[in-house]
């Protein structure tokens, strides 16, 4: 009795625990839009460091790419200690990383204590979002696109509402203060929200819809890089982000090169130069599709979808080049350029959930991420390819890139996967079944949880 009694217990906790699933993804997309800041609101940093230490601009920025590689680079081993320790303490460890950061950033007197704090907070930022991105896999097996989106979107959000509030700080009292204050208001706010976070258990019976290619084998990360179909999604990955990111970063040299940039544009009653315009139009967007894409993939598939999106984004960037120099149509197909670019975030992470399982979910799911930094470095093949400011090449490149990624994934990817996935629950299912005893030594050579 005693035994049953406890067995009641234990699913009841188990149960309110699965259904508060919705809060613990809250609780990771709060705590990715204030890390988001370490990387969205550095800008706003750069000018008054240069204006007070003299370094360059160009010495400053490379801290920013040394946060960005120590962030995407390290995301796979902050994801294998999740997958072994739970949320709990990587995302406590990370808000002390992060905080820790900017207050350096604050008392920076060398470039050495500026880039020593790139690394310390990017670190920070891995271990925040390497774990919301992997909770949000593991808590909605039916809704993995739209967690992902969600959790990805808070991102970006994060740096929309308190960018403002940096701005004033740093021009009100300086940015030393503004990093003091924002790096340890943040660096709180995000370790109170991980003694909240709890391992996660989907709910019981909830299963993706069978419109999904989904395994029923967890792959360990070590597993998962010896198959074929990880390095078609990681390159297909790396292609979308590279094409995406050429055209996007360019786009105020391109603004400039256009005699638009500066040009006044009236929306909505609020009238600004256009470049501002349209940046802030694209960041709106490259939110929305993040969650707004992922949930249409779980519903149609995620090559489906990935097709639909990359061959958008290539025919978009085709006519910023063809229409660009037309205000209006810049601003439009700027912002469908990051519409049909910003899904990357949620698509990918999903489908490496559903193809490798979800017991090593956030560790693989950053050892994916990793191509974001993968992509960051070939970013500078846009400025050779510009030479002259023949910007035509640069869009030709990228959207050939993309629209070539399309096609690889509805009719190579798809195909490759299915078969990957289909083989791999039969051989599961063999070795799970109560086999003759000649057999089992046989059965068991399928892949293992």
């Amino acid at each position: 009795m005693n035994h049953h009694s406890q067995t009641a217990t234990d699913s009841n906790v188990y149960s309110r625990k699965s259904s508060n699933r919705w809060v613990q993804l809250v609780f990771g997309i709060i705590c990715m839009g204030l890390v988001a800041n370490l990387q969205y609101a550095w800008t706003l940093f750069v000018s008054p460091i240069e204006a007070k230490n003299h370094w360059g601009l160009s010495a400053i920025q490379l801290s920013f790419s040394i946060f960005i590689l120590v962030e995407t680079w390290l995301v796979p081993i902050e994801g294998w200690l999740v997958d072994k320790f739970g949320p709990r303490p990587v995302v406590a460890i990370g808000a002390v990383f992060a905080a820790i950061g900017w207050v350096i950033d604050a008392h920076a007197t060398t470039l050495a204590e500026l880039y020593l704090a790139a690394v310390i907070a990017g670190i920070g930022a891995g271990c925040v979002y390497g774990t919301c991105v992997g909770n949000a896999l593991k808590w909605f097996p039916d809704k993995r696109g739209l967690a992902a989106g969600l959790t990805a979107a808070g991102f970006g959000a994060g740096a929309a509402v308190t960018v403002i509030p940096i701005a004033n700080m740093i021009q009100s009292s300086g940015y030393q203060h503004a990093f003091e204050f924002f790096g340890i208001f943040q660096g709180i706010c995000i370790f109170i929200l991980a003694l909240f976070m709890v391992r996660p258990k989907a709910p019981v019976g909830v299963k993706a819809a069978p419109r999904l290619v989904t395994t029923k084998v967890d792959y360990s990360t070590g597993r998962m890089l010896k198959t074929p179909v990880f390095w078609l999604i990681y390159l297909l990955f790396v292609a979308v982000a590279a094409g995406g990111l050429m055209a996007t970063a360019q786009l105020g040299p391109i603004a400039k090169d256009y005699g638009l940039a500066k040009l006044p544009i009236s929306l909505f009653g609020l009238t600004l130069p256009l470049l501002t315009m349209t940046l802030s139009i694209d960041n709106l967007c490259n939110g929305f599709t993040r969650p707004l894409c992922g949930f249409i993939s779980d519903r149609i598939g995620r090559e489906n979808t990935m097709f639909i999106v990359f061959l958008g984004e290539g025919v978009s960037m085709l006519g910023l080049m063809k229409f660009g120099h037309d205000p209006i149509a810049f601003m439009t197909f700027a912002a469908l350029v990051f519409l049909f670019w910003g899904e990357i975030f949620s698509i990918f992470p999903a489908i490496c959930a559903d193809t490798f399982g979800v017991k090593f979910a956030a560790g693989n799911a950053g050892t994916l991420y990793t191509a974001k930094g993968t992509a960051s470095l070939l970013v500078p093949l846009a400025s050779v390819l510009s030479a002259g400011g023949n910007w035509d090449r640069v869009f030709i490149a990228a959207s050939g890139i993309t629209i070539a990624a399309a096609i690889a994934a509805k009719f190579v990817l798809s195909p490759m996967r299915k078969r990957f996935i289909e083989s791999a629950n039969e051989e599961n299912s063999e070795s799970v079944s109560v086999v003759p005893r000649q057999k089992v030594g046989v059965a068991m050579e399928g892949p293992r949880s």
